[in-house]
């Protein structure tokens, strides 16, 4: 039985692996489990560091991978579809997968007119420990105090998700500090090893730039056979924003 990864599991057919972002968990991508569960049997998983999985002693790109490998191992699944967004999909080269599909870099709902900064993400970072330390008995004191730093109501609503009452107060089920320490990793370009020759299918916001015409080459130098669209009307969060469209290019690209 796997002892650091969590997840839900439902719907039959082709594995499909569903990853979230920074701060996130499983659940946040339940609208995409729905829309694929009819043709396919979906795993919505925590990552370490979030939701209901395991903490893990250092935060790193290569270390929620291997979780995920051997999750998969002690799952007995082979290889699997992947839908990875922001974080989600940045460890994904050392997943056995038969195709892909990439959501945006690391980032934020709001940022959608330039990719969060250091500053931004120390905000948010140090409003999260003010959380933890105030020991709120609501969810409305937890916004309350978040609202200090972080003035986007739908970014607090996002990290708000991740919050449980524990020991007579509200927490984070994500590990802050942890997270905290391991930052500049998590940030860092993967360290690809091998070029992944499945077809994968990149996903980018038109109103968001953290897919930039730089970004291109790097591509497809490492999946060879990855394409490019952009959603109109969309940001960082693009299944949110559009996830009629976004549903739709999916099930075109495992289809196919």
């Amino acid at each position: 039985m796997n002892t650091t990864i969590y997840a839900s599991t439902s719907g039959e057919g082709p594995d499909v692996l569903l990853l979230h972002g920074l701060f996130g968990q499983g659940s946040n991508l339940r609208g995409i489990a729905r829309a694929l569960e009819a043709q396919f049997r979906v795993h919505c998983l925590d990552l370490p560091d979030h939701g209901r999985s395991l903490w893990l002693d250092e935060a790193s790109l290569a270390h929620y991978a291997r979780a995920v490998v051997r999750w998969m191992s002690e799952s007995g699944i082979a290889s699997a579809h992947v839908v990875g967004h922001s974080l989600g999909w940045q460890g994904r080269d050392a997943i056995s997968a038969e195709s892909c599909v990439a959501g945006q870099p690391l980032g934020g709902r709001r940022y959608r007119a330039r990719s969060p900064t250091p500053r931004q993400h120390a905000d948010v970072f140090e409003a999260l420990l003010q959380v933890a330390e105030a020991r709120c008995q609501s969810r409305q004191a937890a916004d309350e105090v978040l609202a200090n730093l972080i003035e986007d109501p739908g970014v607090r609503g996002y990290l708000l998700m991740g919050l449980e009452r524990r020991a007579g107060a509200y927490d984070w089920r994500f590990n802050v500090k942890g997270l905290l320490r391991g930052y500049a990793q998590l940030c860092a370009a993967p360290a690809f090893e091998h070029v992944f020759t499945g077809q994968t299918l990149f996903l980018r916001g038109a109103d968001s730039n953290y897919v930039r015409a730089e970004h291109e080459s790097t591509m497809t130098k490492w999946f060879s056979a990855s394409r490019l669209v952009s959603l109109t009307g969309a940001g960082h969060w693009l299944h949110t924003d559009q996830p009629t469209a976004f549903y739709d290019q999916v099930m075109r690209h495992f289809t196919a």
